[in-house]
């Protein structure tokens, strides 16, 4: 579903002169495998980060494992106030509709006074069609959880027995399209902590499939 960003992720490190991906809020990192290896293709030196407020290092050790290019910061990380030390292009993917307006102003506040590019992506987005998307979503949780590795019997428990997982992806995903940030709203971000016009954004969203994918992505304009 990220394939339509790619392009865009590329142009962002290129402008960032940089090869290196400084993931925030990746939760178990596994999300990001798939786009890895897209990236890879044009950009064969790609490292990535991963790193959360609240590190799954156990998660992180099994994406770590997939590939040879990942890494992962077992620190808690806050996507407020990124350490100086971790330098490249700051990622995040669907988590910033997490934070609410005050948090994601700091957020690309602290891009900005660092100087560290960012690219945010999400692939819901508040609109009829992704609410209704999102009331299909225990189809597919049934579908796919025998091929979720490592196979974990109590996840067969609570999917199919006592189905509290698809209920919560349910919630979840319907919830995270009611508080996923508009266009218009990402573009008044910009405005309140980028007034100088320190860097260039792009803001927009591209069609994957069935739905779309959102974007907001800044790079310094020195």
């Amino acid at each position: 579903m990220y394939n339509p960003i790619v392009p865009l992720i590329e142009e962002a490190l290129i402008k960032s002169n940089t090869t290196t991906i400084i993931d925030l809020g990746s939760g178990g990192g596994g999300g990001l495998i798939a786009l890895n290896e897209s990236l890879r293709k044009s950009v064969p030196s790609l490292k990535i980060l991963l790193t959360d407020f609240y590190p799954n290092v156990k998660a992180f050790e099994y994406t770590k494992n997939l590939t040879d290019n990942m890494e992962y910061d077992s620190r808690s990380i806050d996507a407020r106030d990124v350490p100086q030390e971790l330098k490249g292009l700051r990622t995040q993917f669907l988590s910033l509709h997490h934070f609410k307006p005050s948090d994601a102003r700091l957020i690309l506040r602290n891009a900005v006074d660092t100087n560290s590019s960012i690219a945010i992506v999400e692939t819901q987005d508040r609109s009829v069609p992704s609410i209704l998307a999102m009331l299909f979503s225990p189809i597919s949780v049934f579908l796919v959880t025998p091929f979720i590795r490592p196979f974990s019997w109590v996840r067969i428990l609570f999917t199919y027995l006592i189905p509290l997982v698809p209920l919560f992806v349910l919630w979840d995903g319907v919830v995270s399209s009611l508080r996923t940030y508009s266009i218009q709203e990402m573009k008044q971000l910009i405005a309140d902590v980028d007034k100088e016009r320190q860097f260039h954004w792009k803001v927009g969203k591209v069609k994957s499939g069935p739905g779309k994918v959102l974007y907001l992505i800044g790079t310094s304009n020195y």
